[in-house]
């Protein structure tokens, strides 16, 4: 079979229809980037949060900002135990929503399950939300955060 040789034309169009679907592609894998404008939702109980390391902005809710696919973002928050008895620090999520933002998302924290705060110490505490190389679908997100002080 002989094989043909490609007009100047036809190679030009070859390589702009390359170029063209490459950007349309990285944009496809790429369209994981905004966490929703809400972020998460934090409750505290029996201790309280803070957005600063003064201690003076009461913490709400965190927004996560733009994450790539694969990578990891981080945020610092401080924990407060305002009452006069030591408080053992546990975090948990929940309403997750999607549901299935789960299988793509880790959430954790730099704190173990038995981190002790002592009677009017303070501490800080790094939240991680981790996103898997393919998120698939997922653009937006939400999910509470709950840490409890319990003696």
């Amino acid at each position: 079979m002989e094989l043909q040789k490609l007009s100047r034309g036809a190679l030009i169009a070859i390589v702009v229809t390359g170029v063209f679907l490459t950007v349309v592609t990285l944009g496809a894998v790429t369209t994981f980037q905004n966490a929703p404008s809400s972020g998460s939702v934090v409750t505290a109980v029996g201790v309280e949060l803070y957005s600063d390391a003064g201690y003076t902005q009461n913490l709400t809710s965190v927004a996560w900002g733009n994450i790539a696919p694969g990578s990891t973002n981080t945020r610092t928050i401080y924990i407060k135990n305002t009452g006069n008895v030591p408080e053992t620090l546990t975090m948990a999520t929940s309403a997750w929503n999607p549901s299935n933002a789960t299988s793509v998302l880790t959430f954790g924290w730099n704190l173990g399950s038995s981190t002790v705060l002592n009677a009017s110490a303070s501490t800080p505490a790094i939240l991680t939300l981790t996103v898997a190389a393919n998120p698939g679908s997922l653009t937006n997100f939400s999910f509470n955060i709950t840490i409890t002080g319990t003696q």
